[in-house]
């Protein structure tokens, strides 16, 4: 059984920085593409960044530049260190695996966390 849990969300300035951590249990973390979603107050889910298995990442254009999607393999744990946030960036943070990058980026995926909360306010 893969089990997903996040930690480092907070409340943050604009401006400033948070380090999510997705420590994954069950599985080594290469084996499957690991995701970070983001779900503001009253709106959908959307992708904020993906690795795939081998090491392959994406971002959607709200964050490039600004978010970095990374991986320790020792510790079993995918990071997404989050820069220059903005008030938009605000939402319930969850990470997620699938084996499939492709799907894992379109929202389809086995396994999920609980999230992380995150705030940006001044």
């Amino acid at each position: 059984q893969v089990q997903l849990v996040e930690s480092g969300g907070g409340l943050v300035q604009p401006g400033g920085s948070l380090r999510l951590a997705c420590v994954v249990s069950g599985k080594s973390v290469d084996y499957y593409a690991i995701g970070w979603f983001r779900q503001p107050p009253g709106k959908g889910r959307e992708v904020v960044s993906g690795i795939s298995s081998d090491g392959n990442t994406y971002y959607p254009d709200s964050v490039k530049g600004r978010f970095i999607i990374s991986r320790d393999i020792s510790k079993n744990t995918v990071y997404l260190q989050m820069n220059s946030l903005k008030p938009e960036d605000a939402g319930t943070y969850y990470c997620a695996a699938e084996e499939v990058f492709a799907l894992l980026l379109s929202g389809t995926a086995g396994y999920w966390g609980q999230g992380t909360q995150v705030t940006v306010s001044s």
